[in-house]
């Protein structure tokens, strides 16, 4: 098993002191745990673009897990996941929940793939594939994303994988007025919500989308 590194930790457990959540030592040692993963594989496989694990500690694990209070269903597929953001910090945080981990390129799955090993993870599936060939084996509850251009995109790329009953969740920066506006006629907007992500400079919102 591998060594938590206790500084991480400690910044860790302070930022989640300031939200909602209330996690297990387990969990909050898993996040970390992630962290250095990623940590210790973006330098050959390079997987994010913030390079201080202090920083993914906010730019990737909190800024994941405070959309936990909004997955209230069993099934979901997280597109365009790269190195599992948001999907495996949430699974981390929502055990009884499964996650299929999308994303096209092999050398992220085959990191995901590592994490759910090295972590014992049970409820993640990393698959490798384009959003538009997929199809999903199971009826999924909803589709989240934080890495598509627009919700325009997202919900044409990905409509075929909810079926009506299912939800869009899209994290954004600012709050997407503009986006929002070229919504296509056969979707409705649920809610928006402003989340609040301890350390991290600059808006976050969640929207939440459903077929009409």
């Amino acid at each position: 098993m591998m060594q938590v590194d206790t500084q991480l930790l400690k910044q860790l457990s302070e930022l989640l002191a300031q939200t909602s959540l209330n996690l297990s030592q387990q969990q909050i040692e898993k996040l970390v745990m992630f962290v250095q993963l990623m940590d210790k594989w973006n330098k050959a496989y390079n997987l994010t673009s913030v390079r201080d694990p202090s920083q993914m500690l906010v730019k990737h694990i909190v800024d994941s897990v405070v959309v936990a209070p909004f997955i209230d269903k069993k099934h979901y597929i997280d597109v365009g996941t790269g190195p599992g953001l948001p999907g495996i910090p949430l699974a981390i945080v929502l055990p009884d929940t499964q996650f299929i981990l999308l994303d096209s390129l092999g050398k992220r799955v085959r990191f995901m793939r590592q994490v759910a090993f090295e972590l014992g993870l049970k409820n993640i599936e990393p698959v490798q594939s384009r959003v538009e060939d997929y199809q999903p084996q199971i009826s999924l509850n909803g589709v989240i994303s934080r890495a598509f251009a627009s919700i325009k995109d997202m919900l044409h790329w990905c409509e075929h994988l909810v079926d009506s009953s299912g939800t869009f969740l899209a994290l954004k920066g600012q709050y997407p007025e503009q986006e929002l506006a070229e919504l296509p006629n056969n979707f409705v907007l649920k809610q928006g919500v402003k989340l609040q992500v301890p350390g991290l400079e600059g808006d976050r919102h969640l929207i939440l989308l459903s077929k009409k």
